[in-house]
């Protein structure tokens, strides 16, 4: 049987690919695997429900606290929550595991379901793998008072904001800041949470309707954000994903300023106030050459990943680090997070704005952006991306001319049918070219 996990839980388009038997069947099987140690100790699991406003998110959501409530596990029904807030919710309730019901940056006919562990960690390979297993396998089927009750978590939000506030060095006064939350999870936290730490807030992108999330808005559509910064006068602006676990950002003058960058600014200022673990920076083999010299030229060490933000958490927790995080915007504080926390990262920042007494655009004067050209090839066989001969030799030629000046990344997408080609060089020229030749070839050699 082919894999159901990608690298961030189960997604396809909803009710065709993520259909409501899979939810229900994906429920009952987690309620095996991850209710074990409760029920080994005599005494119902508890989980946490979260979901984006996505409309198929209410059938799955309902889908996901009927399995596990015919499984004997008790529920606890968040409502609409980020992503970071259902790990987070997962680990102040002491709930043997949590449910994210999301397909993140994805279209709004999408959807998924990934879950956390107790304390609010994403589950590893094997974990995901016993899950699966035991879709195939009798399911649990107690009765009378042993069912599991199905309750909502009537102060889940508010929970959250406080501890999002409790993370702030300092207060946001004075500062005026676009958020952007691309109608999606972000839309009933964000907002609140910048007011409350005293910044003069105006709000886009936060009426989600169930089909506009991520539509022309959030981080995978800036230019709306970028417009309101210079229409309001904003010092910055923040925008999140549908699931608001990313976070990227615009400064004054309206230029982006993306999640390596964010991490280059945050790693200075943690190692500036002793909370750069072992003064380093996780970060994936995605992010920019000009995060690592920046680091380097700050004395600070920075580990490279796969891509997927699991991959940085897993090497975060294995070597006690502190911070981490991708391009994309998905930025990891291991004090105050078990994942990445786009409201965290964008608080975390405009503070950093704060202290420093300096704008967005002068912090980020810390790193070089190197031209990164980024190509996506839809509709191939992203299996055979490693393993084709002719896309591996044009691979190699654009290596070999580019050696000690860029680089080239090859890599099949964990979460969409696609191949990702990035081509990082000293100009964007040479970069673009390379990246068109070999996405060509992917096109031709992979094509389904």
């Amino acid at each position: 049987m082919a894999r159901l996990f990608g690298t961030d839980g189960v997604r396809g388009l909803a009710n065709r690919d993520l259909t409501l038997e899979m939810a229900i069947q994906l429920a009952q099987a987690a309620a095996i695997v991850l209710g074990e140690e409760a029920r080994s100790r005599g005494i119902k699991p508890k989980a946490v429900i979260g979901r984006d406003p996505r409309i198929s998110g209410e059938f799955l959501a309902a889908a996901i606290a009927a399995g596990l409530s015919s499984s004997g596990v008790d529920v606890f029904d968040a409502g609409v929550l980020p992503t970071p807030a259902t790990a987070f919710l997962t680990a102040d309730l002491d709930a043997d595991f949590g449910v994210m019901i999301s397909a993140s940056h994805n279209p709004a006919p999408d959807n998924g379901i990934k879950f956390f562990s107790r304390g609010g960690h994403k589950l590893d390979d094997a974990i995901e793998d016993a899950i699966q297993a035991a879709m195939a396998g009798e399911k649990l089927a107690p009765v009378g008072g042993n069912v599991g009750h199905v309750q909502r978590f009537a102060d889940a939000e508010d929970r959250y904001i406080v501890h999002l506030l409790a993370s702030l060095p300092n207060r946001l006064d004075g500062l005026k800041v676009v958020v952007d939350c691309a109608h999606g999870a972000a839309a009933g936290v964000s907002p609140q949470v910048f007011a409350d730490a005293g910044a003069q807030v105006i709000v886009i992108g936060a009426d989600p309707d169930g089909m506009n999330i991520n539509l022309g808005c959030g981080s995978t559509h800036l230019s709306a954000l970028q417009t309101a910064v210079l229409e309001h006068g904003a010092d910055l602006g923040v925008a999140h994903d549908g699931d608001a676990d990313r976070c990227l950002a615009v400064d004054h003058n309206g230029h982006i300023i993306d999640g390596d960058e964010i991490m280059a600014i945050l790693a200075l200022s943690m190692k500036e106030r002793g909370q750069l673990a072992r003064n380093t920076l996780v970060a994936t083999v995605m992010s920019n050459l000009g995060l690592k010299i920046a680091m380097r030229e700050n004395g600070i060490e920075m580990l490279e990943t796969k891509v997927g933000d699991r991959y940085v958490l897993e090497e975060i927790r294995a070597g006690g680090y502190t911070l981490g995080g991708e391009q994309s915007g998905h930025v990891i504080f291991s004090q105050y997070a078990t994942t990445g926390d786009g409201i965290l990262t964008g608080l975390k920042l405009a503070a950093e704005v704060n202290r420093k007494g300096k704008s967005l655009a002068e912090l980020a004067k810390v790193m070089t952006v190197y031209p990164q050209v980024l190509i996506n090839v839809p509709k191939v066989d992203r299996s055979r991306a490693d393993s084709d001969a002719a896309v591996q030799a044009i691979v190699a030629e654009a290596e070999a001319a580019l050696h000690g000046t860029g680089r080239v990344l090859l890599r099949a997408s964990g979460t969409e049918p696609l191949v990702r080609v990035m081509v990082e060089a000293a100009d964007e020229g040479t970069a673009r070219s390379w990246a068109e030749r070999i996405s060509r070839v992917v096109e031709k050699e992979l094509a389904l």
